[in-house]
């Protein structure tokens, strides 16, 4: 039962391939930029988005991660046409990137770590996974992963936007996009299946509230009862 709900979070994701497919509109805008111009480069990324939404409409695989990734292509293609520099292009999933780092870090420290929220609406336990520490530090593991990771692509490509290496930006984007979400997913799975093994089986003793009965040592006699 893990394992397939597993595999549908990564179907969800859009899989392997939906992660690849996330590199192409680069992979397209930048050799075009450099050799027509930063319009027919955003043209050019904005077709490959729409491309590979089409293609997934007609394969009907999940369209979730084609229609987010041709509104993050908009929004970057908008960005770069209003700076009017090819840059701009990755400055909205630099602030991006800074924006969910602080929110998965802030989850950690307010002892609710996301990981073990989002797993928890998904797997049907709710909040049960808080009642255990393991389950808790299995998901605060989990989310620093995923923190470090967007903390890592806002620090590195952020450097490059301000030295205007637009080339090694597009590099750093590719290259830590998908490797390094695969590593913090491979955390991830290891951190839900520890904690699934610890919340499944059900609360642990010292989580459960006692009762009369546990206070008294065993049921109590009722009257007119020998």
């Amino acid at each position: 039962m893990t394992e397939t709900k597993q595999q549908s979070i990564l179907e969800q994701l859009g899989g392997i391939s939906g992660l690849i497919y996330s590199t192409l509109p680069i992979l397209v805008f930048v050799p075009v930029n450099g050799v027509w111009g930063l319009g027919p480069a955003i043209w050019a990324a904005l077709g490959v988005a729409v491309a590979i939404l089409v293609w997934r409409l007609v394969r009907h695989s999940p369209i979730q991660p084609a229609v987010s990734g041709f509104f993050g292509v908009g929004i970057s293609a908008f960005i770069a046409y209003r700076t009017g520099d090819a840059k701009g292009y990755f400055l909205f999933g630099i602030y991006t990137s800074l924006a969910y780092g602080a929110v998965f870090l802030i989850s950690i420290l307010v002892r609710w770590p996301l990981v073990g929220l989002i797993w928890g609406f998904l797997n049907g336990h709710g909040n049960l996974w808080r009642r255990h520490r393991g389950a808790v530090r299995a998901y605060d593991v989990a989310t620093a992963a995923w923190a470090l990771v967007f903390a890592a692509r806002y620090l590195v490509q952020s450097q490059l936007y301000d030295s205007d290496q637009t080339g090694w930006l597009a590099f750093a984007r590719i290259a830590m996009g998908w490797p390094l979400a695969g590593l913090a997913l491979l955390v991830t799975i290891w951190a839900v299946r520890r904690a699934d093994r610890i919340v499944e089986p059900g609360p642990s003793d010292d989580a459960v509230e006692p009762t009369d009965d546990t206070e008294s040592g065993g049921p109590r006699d009722e009257p007119g009862r020998t």
